[in-house]
């Protein structure tokens, strides 16, 4: 009875281990399974558009949206550059026709050389500019108008800025004065018409030059561009606001004269131009409606791939360490964050704004030309350096996109330390010898002299125009340019090129062997299945369930 009893008891020990022995063989299997899957997971969300393709038959959209998107915001950008050139070489046209017009004996040199030296040549000049308005309709060639405010004619106005008393004596040696400006202002109509010496008698107009600052000019034209009309737009109204300005704050005996205007753009009020219909208007319209809608569409599709990487990151980062107990480096889930999908969302955004801003444009609700072809030229520009992701899906273009990835960090730390160097030869060069230098006259004149200095462009006028003030500073300023030059162009950028040839030779060895250079990768590559295989024809698991089973295996 004993003998029946223990037999018993030992079967029934046997058939218990052989059912845990089972057991811990079933979840380790299922275990085993979930790391395949995830890990083919990982290697299917890394896969080129067209491996996906290969793996699960799932249609590139986001590609052919791209390449769609870089036709037609390409074609948009020519389109509005055309547009935008016209009117840039309108304001320049115009603005050198008010300089012929206004400015006596003006010939076509640089303006900063324009300037006058006596008493005469000022009340000359500003009489004289006082006349051809008056006189501007039977001179001009163009279509330009005065500006009129319910029927009457807008004035020319004459304003002169001057310390509000002084009293200078160069030859004592002596001066009282007080700095507070007074400005004092005259009007002249159009219809009013005097020669230079009436003109002076009429408008009881002197100048204390001891005390004078400035004497601005203002006037408004009209006119409209007609040359849009040959490209089939239409043509806009201009209000030129002019300002000539007489610059005397330096007191040298040499006033400087400029021509500045500010330009409004605008609808004209009653137009009309035979043979044409609005019918390119709207296909402008509807085109840069095409480019919104694609570029929204392209945004949804990429903010989405990114919040699934984002996703996909953290549920690697708690898989690891469920199962190897090791944290995840930054750089293995910065692999999760597609930056070409940023790029590209960065650059819809933009393509965005811009065709809002050239409807705008075009319906004449706004002129904001310069900030429409900022958006507009940079979207275009990130779309076109986005071609070079789908490049990198070729071996032989890919090691470029490495090295670049790669060098960054370095390059960036390498350029903080050049410019400390850098920003400290420009600080010296500006304050020795910008008195003596016209490269190095103002600090953005110096940074940029010395930036092409670099580049070896222009080195010799850049020692030859130095003026010989002195021994010392001629001595100094050969040897600063000597050492900057030596410094950067044998040094800096040796060591520039070298860093970034180091990082290729390293992207081109792993290449080349084949080694895995991240945890991630490693992981990855233990995924022997080719994407023709039929392995991923599964659906995606939701990231709730593989890490409550990460979190059960843990």
């Amino acid at each position: 009875m004993e003998d029946s009893e223990s037999l018993l008891a030992s079967r029934s020990e046997e058939r218990r281990i052989t059912s845990c022995s089972s057991w811990s063989a079933h979840t380790r299997s299922l275990e085993s399974k979930m790391v395949d899957d995830f890990r083919r997971r990982l290697k299917y969300f890394f896969m080129n558009p067209c491996e996906k393709y290969r793996a699960r038959g799932r249609k590139p959209w986001k590609l052919m949206l791209q390449i769609l998107k870089i036709a037609i915001i390409t074609v948009q950008l020519v389109s509005f550059g055309l547009s935008n050139e016209m009117m840039v070489t309108f304001k320049e046209e115009n603005l050198m026709t008010f300089r012929h017009l206004f400015l006596k004996g003006y010939k076509d040199h640089h303006m900063g050389k324009y300037a006058l030296f006596t008493k005469a040549d000022v009340y000359d000049h500003i009489y004289h500019i006082i006349n051809r308005y008056i006189h501007l309709q039977n001179l001009t060639v163009g279509n330009l108008a005065y500006e009129s405010v319910h029927g009457k004619y807008t004035p020319l106005s004459v304003c002169q800025e001057f310390y509000r008393n002084s009293s200078i004596d160069p030859e004592n040696e002596t001066f009282d004065i007080n700095p507070h400006i007074d400005k004092d202002c005259i009007s002249i109509y159009p219809v009013q018409s005097f020669d230079n010496s009436g003109l002076a008698s009429h408008m009881n107009f002197s100048l204390d030059f001891k005390r004078l600052l400035s004497v601005n000019i203002y006037l408004t034209l009209k006119t409209i561009n007609l040359q849009t009309v040959r490209h089939h737009e239409l043509p806009d109204c201009y209000d030129f606001h002019i300002m000539i300005m007489f610059d005397n704050r330096a007191h040298s005996g040499k006033i400087k004269v400029d021509v500045v205007n500010d330009v409004r753009i605008y609808e004209c009020k009653d137009w009309n131009v035979e043979g044409t219909s609005g019918k390119n208007d709207y296909l402008l319209l509807s085109f840069d409606s095409v480019v919104i809608l694609a570029c929204f569409v392209s945004l949804i599709l990429c903010t989405r791939s990114v919040i699934n990487g984002i996703q996909l990151q953290f549920e690697f980062n708690i898989f690891f360490h469920a199962y190897y107990n090791k944290i995840v480096s930054w750089s293995d889930r910065m692999e999760f964050v597609n930056g070409w999908y940023i790029l590209i969302i960065v650059s819809d955004t933009l393509t965005i704004a811009g065709s809002a801003l050239k409807i705008g444009i075009q319906t004449k609700c706004l002129t904001n030309y310069d900030v429409c072809s900022i958006l507009l030229g940079t979207a275009t520009m990130l779309v076109w350096i986005g071609v070079i992701r789908y490049l990198g899906f070729f071996k032989k273009y890919n090691i470029l996109i490495l090295t670049l990835r790669a060098a960054f960090p370095n390059v960036i730390r390498f350029c903080c330390c050049a410019a400390m160097i850098y920003l400290g030869y420009c600080f010296c060069g500006w304050i020795v010898l910008g008195p003596y230098h016209d490269k190095f006259r103002t600090l953005d004149k110096v940074t940029e002299c010395l930036f092409s200095l670099i580049n070896g462009d222009d080195m010799y006028a850049t020692f030859l125009k130095l003026r010989h003030e002195g021994y010392m500073v001629w001595l100094f300023s050969r040897v600063y340019l000597y050492s900057f030059i030596s410094l950067f162009i044998y040094m800096v950028l040796s060591l520039f090129i070298a860093l970034i040839t180091d990082t290729y030779e390293t992207i081109k060895h792993h290449q080349k062997d084949k080694v895995p250079v991240s945890q991630l990768q490693a992981f990855i590559a233990e995924c022997r299945d080719q994407p023709e295989s039929g392995r991923y024809q599964t659906d995606e698991e939701p990231a709730t369930c593989c890490l409550s089973a990460c979190c059960c295996f843990g």
